[in-house]
Order: structure tokens, then C-alpha cells, then sequence
């Protein structure tokens, strides 16, 4: 037996048992858009990396009110519907904001009462880290999830069998499940027609815009933050995520599982 066939009915076997071992809505779904997404260089707009990257300065985002731009402009151009808030259980999140003690679980201590630092007491940005070694790759038994040469990790929804496997695999909680039909929570005139919409059924998350970079722009969250938010190639030295990450005390999320998060914050 040749390797490709041997490949093949591995995929196929994990497939299949997922599949049973997971009461899914539905087996196979169908985004109704594009499947695996651009390719890096088929486009002649397209923006060109070795490894993508994002910093996000924590300086310049303070309150609540710093980051609703960012995730209004991330799920407008993506078309993720806002639950109501008995379904809040079921919320679909691409870019959202959390407590300090749960971006960085690893830097809390025990501090002395009333010497809490400022810097706790503020919110976080968190999105798909992109990893370079993105455990939820490895776990897809379908390879709807995937990662490109350029480090995006992206999602195929017609390859999503729903088993969630890569939602147990990611240790930063980025990926969400469609428990419910989210087009139903979309109003027709909202809809971006230029992104598929999702189905019940299947896992999504923020893909780095990689639709905006083959046209050549900037992620939506970056255009809408006013240099909070920095992104470029992170093997170009002059780039302006390279010069930020050397010039800045940084840190990412939860470095010591060696995932190897694409996002960096400055503190």
C-alpha cells in the first residue's frame, strides 16, 4: 500500500470514528463560501510574509470603550452574529476582552492588599494566536483546520465535521461552536456578501483577515485602532511588528505549552 492511500484511510478511519463518538447537529457542513481560502501569492495584491504576526499595545487600550471599534469592525467584516443574551452560553467570539488573570495566568501573584499594579485592573485583547505550532492543526481529524505556509491557521467549513476536537486542542480558548443556526442571528442588510456566512454545526475563529491581505489591506482590527494594534512579517527585521517586539518588553500568552503564539503584547 502506497503512502498517499495509507494517508488517505488513516484521515478517513479518525473521520468516521469522530464522527460516531460525537453527537454532532450535523456531519458535514457547508459555509457556502470560499473553501480553503486564498492562497498565499496566487494573488497579485496580495500582502506577502514569512511569518504574520500581531502586537497589541496594552497601553494604549485602557477601558472597554478602547476596544468596542476593534470588535465591531473584526465581526462586521466577518458576519458573526451577535446572540441574544439568553444564549450567551453560545456566544461566537473572534476578538474579545478578558481579565488580566486569565490572558496570563502565568505572571499572577500573590500581592499585598492594596498594592495591586494598574495593570491588572484593565482589560485584554484575545484572539487565535496563530501559532507556529498550533496544536489544533494537529488534533483536525478532517484537516478542516490547517496552517499556511505564511503561519495563518485558517478553518475549511466544508471540511468541519463539528467534532471539536480542535476546540479541546487549543489551549487559549479562540475557537467557537455553532450550537445555533448563527445566520439567523444576522440581519440581511448587515450581511457582508464578500465572506461566507457560517452553518449550525461547525467551529470558527479569527483568521488574521486573511481575505483583507490578499487584497493587499491591513487586518479590519488593525485599520480600526488607531496603532494600538501593529501587524507585519515577523522575519523582516525592518517590519513594524519586528521593531515593536525588539524595542518593547513583551509577552505572549502561556509560552511555557511551546505553541509558539503569533501575538505579542506589549505591558
Amino acid at each position: 500500500m502506497n503512502n498517499s492511500r495509507r494517508s488517505f484511510l488513516k484521515y478517513a478511519g479518525v473521520a468516521a470514528a469522530a464522527v460516531a463518538a460525537t453527537p454532532v447537529v450535523r456531519a458535514v457542513a457547508s459555509s457556502g463560501g470560499a473553501a480553503h481560502g486564498p492562497e498565499v501569492g496566487k494573488l497579485p495584491t496580495q500582502k506577502i510574509a514569512g511569518r504574520w504576526a500581531m502586537v497589541v499595545d496594552t497601553r494604549k487600550l485602557v477601558k472597554e470603550a478602547d476596544f468596542e471599534p476593534l470588535i465591531e469592525a473584526c465581526h462586521k467584516v466577518h458576519n458573526v452574529p451577535h446572540l441574544p443574551d439568553e444564549k450567551r452560553e453560545e456566544e461566537i467570539k473572534w476578538i474579545w476582552t478578558d481579565e488580566f488573570e486569565h490572558t496570563f495566568p502565568e505572571f499572577m501573584s500573590r500581592w499585598p492588599k492594596g498594592r495591586v499594579p494598574t495593570t491588572l485592573n484593565k482589560p485584554y485583547l484575545l484572539l487565535c494566536n496563530h501559532c507556529e505550532y498550533p496544536p489544533c492543526v494537529r488534533v483536525c481529524p478532517t484537516k478542516a483546520t490547517f496552517q499556511r505556509a505564511d503561519g495563518i491557521v485558517l478553518m475549511d467549513f466544508h471540511r468541519c465535521i463539528g467534532c471539536r476536537y480542535c476546540m479541546a486542542g487549543c489551549p487559549y480558548g479562540a475557537r467557537s461552536f455553532n450550537f445555533s443556526d448563527p445566520r439567523a442571528y444576522l440581519p440581511e442588510e448587515e450581511i457582508n456578501m464578500e465572506f461566507p456566512t457560517r452553518v449550525q454545526g461547525v467551529v470558527e475563529k479569527c483568521n488574521f483577515c486573511a481575505e483583507r491581505l490578499a487584497k493587499g489591506l491591513r487586518p479590519a482590527c488593525v485599520e480600526a485602532s488607531k496603532g494600538a494594534l501593529l501587524f507585519g512579517d515577523l522575519d523582516d527585521p525592518s517590519s513594524e511588528v519586528s521593531r515593536a517586539v525588539r524595542n518593547n518588553f513583551v509577552i505572549r500568552r502561556k509560552p511555557e505549552l511551546g505553541t509558539q503564539p503569533n501575538v505579542y503584547y506589549i505591558v
